[in-house]
């Protein structure tokens, strides 16, 4: 975490006397000026505060710490000026989003003492987000990991599709891209709490009866509402709830959402998945996508075209996403080992699809599995 301290100021003598008295408190660096205070930013931070003189030539010190507070979020803005009329200190606080408003001159005690408690703050918020960004981290992956014990076969299908979410997302330097992606992911959650013997049906081509297909499309929805109540995931939830959405508005769920009220990661997500769908019956890519254009009403134009544009470039074809691998016995398969082929019992029942990344709870699935129906051996992993 950092404690760097970045002092900006037209006046070079200022700029001196903060280094001279502070020094010994605090790491600090200065800048000359807006200009050279963004370069010192972008060269030598983070900082964990940022002092800034309000009336400085060419970028003023709200200016500067608006632009700031763009590259840092995260830094304590603190401004100090000479001017202490009622528009300064409004402009400081409402555009600079300043922590502290101090006017000049400022004796050394009392700077030292704000930047003592703007440190503080500083810890505070970067705990605050550590700990929310590791909370959230966890509990997606307990998500996924539960996803991959219960239906091994749609966890293989969402890992795929986040593959193909990746790639075009980059293809088109779309923004958000981890949302994009972690939507892809964890698309299919709301599985989780459809019975086993539905499931195997599904997959199984079996018939349906009406409870069982209604039930099975209503699993955008039970996944949004397993969601929503994580912090961060609210915007996800709502991307996987309108996942299987027709841009005409058709489909589910059924309510008046269509066309651009449509998050666009959803729309992107329709079409991904059903050119996976496609593509996993054998259907070429360059085919399954004509095959999608006559579907009307289906899927943004936009998006469609500009899977067209992109995927026959960048997605690798059968062959070319073979990946090198090696066989190991099971007593040798480890957390972090990635499976090259399916995993299955001795009675051929998927255990983990391919590409999965083992971790510590599907390893004591497998190991579950061994003692009770056996697994195939060797275990095929990424080399």
């Amino acid at each position: 975490m950092s404690t760097k301290i970045l002092c900006v100021d037209d006046d070079a003598s200022i700029l001196a006397a903060y280094q001279r008295n502070l020094r010994k408190q605090f790491p600090i660096d200065v800048a000359l000026g807006g200009q050279e205070g963004l370069d010192a930013m972008a060269n030598k931070g983070p900082y964990a505060v940022i002092v800034a003189d309000m009336q400085m030539p060419g970028m003023n010190g709200v200016q500067f710490l608006t632009r700031a507070e763009e590259i840092a979020p995260d830094s304590v803005r603190i401004m100090l000026t000479g001017n202490a009329d009622q528009k300064t200190a409004a402009d400081a606080v409402n555009q600079g989003h300043v922590f502290r408003f101090l006017t000049k001159p400022c004796a050394p005690e009392e700077l030292a003492s704000m930047l003592s408690a703007a440190l503080k703050q500083y810890r505070l918020v970067t705990a605050e987000r550590e700990l929310l960004e590791k909370t959230l981290s966890g509990s997606v992956k307990l998500l996924t990991d539960i996803l991959s014990l219960t239906d091994p076969q749609s966890f293989g299908q969402a890992q795929a599709l986040r593959d193909y979410m990746r790639t075009y997302v980059k293809s088109l330097n779309l923004k958000s891209s981890w949302e994009f992606e972690l939507a892809a992911m964890l698309s299919p959650i709301g599985r989780v709490t459809i019975p086993p013997t539905v499931i195997y049906k599904a997959q199984s081509g079996l018939s349906l009866t009406g409870a069982e297909k209604d039930v099975l499309a209503r699993v955008p929805e039970i996944g949004s509402d397993l969601l929503a109540n994580i912090p961060r995931l609210e915007t996800i939830a709502r991307i996987i709830r309108y996942q299987n959405k027709h841009y005409d508005g058709s489909g589910g769920p059924m309510d008046p959402v269509a066309g651009e009220e449509i998050p666009v990661a959803s729309r992107i997500l329709k079409v991904l998945s059903d050119l996976l769908q496609l593509e996993s019956k054998g259907t070429s890519r360059v085919a399954a996508l004509e095959q999608m254009q006559k579907r009307t009403g289906w899927y943004d134009p936009r998006v469609l075209d500009s899977a067209f544009a992109c995927f026959d470039v960048y997605l690798p074809t059968a062959s070319e996403a073979k990946t090198p691998s090696r066989a190991i016995p099971l007593k040798e398969l480890q957390v972090k080992h990635t499976l090259a082929h399916d995993l299955v019992t001795q009675d051929g029942i998927l255990i983990v699809s391919a590409g999965t990344e083992i971790s510590q709870m599907i390893l004591g699935k497998i190991h579950n599995f061994a003692e009770l129906n056996g697994v195939k051996e060797p275990i095929h992993v990424a080399a």
